[in-house]
């Protein structure tokens, strides 16, 4: 079953299930799978990719082909000077990567602490938290092209990066390997851009201070977020934010504030359009912390709005009635469509 190899512990059985602990054997179990969907020239259908599965919601009746399990952990360190090229195995944790390169004296990950998941997969979604992105440091990502069956190194261009996305969402056609960061060899962390974190840390925003205080204040908000995994906190079986915020033209944006009465949480993007906080859509369209669907066993983080959890009970068809409730009650309120922020498999948001 699938439930157990995802972060919202959801998700039916798959027909094959391999644990790939090396590049090439991730290769050659994908070679096998593609090689035996001759009914299709689709390389995505034959075949899944998991790491960490933690911005995945898989149906309850699971996958009905091959699901690769990426196992090839660890990483190097070359000095450059001032800089340093960590490259990174695709099933690596995370978590474990930036600890290990706060440890190291190095900066530019610090803020994306206790993010679940693989190192993998965070070029796919391009994550980011309090005011940094992996798109920033990333210089390389190694990856198998299931189309042409070769091993190809794709630069930060080529990648396709956007908020939340990237070339590799939702296209099974590139499988992560491994990926390269340029970070900087620095006893000071990146300018702190995000003003939660800059309160939390005492600091002005642009202020820079020691990696590691950064990394613990980050845990610390997390924490209280419910976004750091905890075995015993349901409010913690999810896929983090489960809808990305809206960008929203600036007409569309004093829409919403005239709608609202007040001036909604927002960040200019730099190009005219105008980035709103999801969350407070959300509050103010009727649906608080701790909300559920009678009858259900998921319901809305009691810590965090964005967050949709599987409260032990759940299923994932309740869990996507639960994000279509919430989508079509912004959309009514406000007139802006939320888009979920993990990918699907086999299953839609009804």
């Amino acid at each position: 079953m699938l439930d157990a190899h995802t972060t919202l512990r959801l998700g039916g059985p798959a027909t094959e299930l391999i644990e790939a602990a090396s590049a090439e054997e991730i290769v050659a179990a994908l070679r096998k799978a593609d090689a035996g969907d001759s009914a299709s020239d689709d390389a995505g259908i034959s075949a899944l990719v998991l790491a960490g599965g933690s911005n995945v919601v898989v149906a309850d009746a699971g996958f009905p082909g091959t699901v690769v399990l990426l196992r090839n952990r660890g990483f190097s360190v070359r000095r450059e000077g001032e800089r340093a090229i960590v490259c990174v195995e695709a099933g690596q944790k995370w978590d474990e990567l930036v600890a290990a390169t706060v440890a190291e004296g190095l900066a530019g990950l610090e803020c994306l602490s206790g993010i679940p998941g693989s190192a993998g997969a965070t070029p796919i979604q391009n994550v980011g938290a309090y005011g940094q992105e992996v798109a920033e440091t990333i210089t390389a990502v190694r990856v198998y092209d299931r189309q042409t069956g070769e091993t190809v190194v794709m630069r930060p261009d080529e990648c396709g990066f956007g908020y939340r996305t990237s070339i590799f969402k939702h296209n099974h056609r590139f499988v992560v390997l491994s990926v390269d960061f340029s970070l900087a060899v620095s006893a000071r962390s990146m300018p702190i851009r995000y003003a939660e974190l800059a309160r939390s840390l005492g600091v002005a925003p642009g202020d820079r201070v020691e990696p590691a205080r950064v990394r613990e204040a980050v845990l610390a908000l997390r924490a209280g977020k419910g976004m750091v995994l905890d075995g015993g906190d349901p409010d913690t079986y999810s896929v983090g934010s489960f809808f990305t915020n809206p960008v929203l033209t600036s007409d569309e944006y004093a829409a919403v504030r005239a709608q609202a009465g007040v001036e909604p949480p927002a960040w200019p993007t730099g190009d005219g359009s105008v980035k709103v906080s999801a969350a407070w859509l959300i509050e103010r369209a009727g649906f608080a912390r701790g909300y559920a669907q009678v009858g259900t066993g998921v319901g809305i983080s009691t810590k965090h709005t964005l967050a949709l959890t599987n409260r032990g009970t759940g299923t994932t068809a309740e869990l996507l009635d639960l994000a279509r409730e919430i989508r079509d009650g912004v959309r009514d309120r406000f007139g802006v469509v939320l888009h979920p922020e993990p990918v699907l498999i086999n299953c839609a948001i009804p």
